[in-house]
């Protein structure tokens, strides 16, 4: 393990905890610049697992709220309407992740150019999305319909292709079937939360006997950075999109996609 090992873990993790929550694609950007600095995990498990620590950071900030669904549980039947249909969204992805897990670590996890395609595309469609004047049915999470949840579901599996962005694709699909800009994103933020303990879970099984004290150490700083600056977005992304919607977002996608392509280019001449 080196010193250069030892910052990229670090920034990769400062990088996971910034982009996870806001629809830009934390994959597409640990990918991209793991790419230039040099930076690539075993298995690729160092990138899937330092999602981790993003997830005990919205569970930090959304403990009393969940322990109170929780404990209703037995007497609420709205607290096991957003549970259930938590889990119904949850779903397609864990499938789809299953089935697929060789062909996305092995092809598209090594396809930077397809990152950048698909942070640009992204971009346009949400600026496209923003600017949509959508009437809102629906602004409490924990009152969507069923079929709803599942609808939004079956589009995180989207984010199986890196640099589309797992919030990107839930947002923009809460969007267009009725929903509010800010409970959009607080049900990406409940979403994320089996979809990356069970990403975490299944990564970890398929790498454990791969990974050595080295590629540990690595995923515990990425863990620990990425808790750190998760935790301050969560806090603020809900005022932030409530007031101004999520075009800065999608400038960003567009650029980042932009000096991705341009880096490539240069880089292979």
């Amino acid at each position: 393990m080196t010193t250069d090992s030892i910052v990229g873990a670090l920034v990769l993790g400062i990088v996971e905890g910034l982009t996870e929550f806001i629809p830009v694609s934390s994959t597409g950007h640990l990918l991209l610049i793991g790419h230039f600095i040099g930076f690539k995990s075993e298995g690729r498990a160092f990138e899937v697992m330092i999602q981790l620590g993003a997830i005990a950071a919205i569970l930090s900030v959304y403990f009393t709220r969940l322990t109170r669904i929780a404990l209703a549980l037995p007497t609420s039947a709205k607290a096991r309407h957003f549970t259930i249909g938590v889990l119904l969204a949850f779903l397609p992805a864990a499938a789809i992740g299953a089935l697929a897990y060789d062909f996305i670590k092995a092809v598209l996890f090594e396809t930077p150019a397809l990152v950048c395609v698909t942070l640009i595309l992204g971009g346009i469609i949400m600026l496209q999305v923003d600017r949509m004047p959508l009437q809102a049915r629906y602004t409490n999470v924990e009152d969507y319909p069923l079929s709803l949840y599942i609808k939004i579901g079956f589009a995180q599996c989207m984010a199986m292709i890196p640099g589309v962005s797992r919030s990107g694709a839930t947002i923009v699909a809460s969007l267009l079937m009725g929903t509010d800009k800010r409970s959009a994103a607080e049900f990406s933020f409940f979403l994320a939360m089996p979809t990356m303990v069970g990403a975490f879970v299944f990564d970890f099984l398929k790498n454990k006997d791969a990974l050595g004290q080295d590629d540990w150490t690595l995923i515990i700083i990425g863990l620990v950075s990425s808790f750190i600056a998760g935790f301050f977005v969560v806090r603020s992304l809900l005022d932030y999109v409530s007031r101004h919607g999520f075009a800065l977002f999608g400038w960003w996608r567009i650029i980042v996609g932009g000096i991705g392509l341009l880096g490539l280019i240069l880089t292979q001449t």
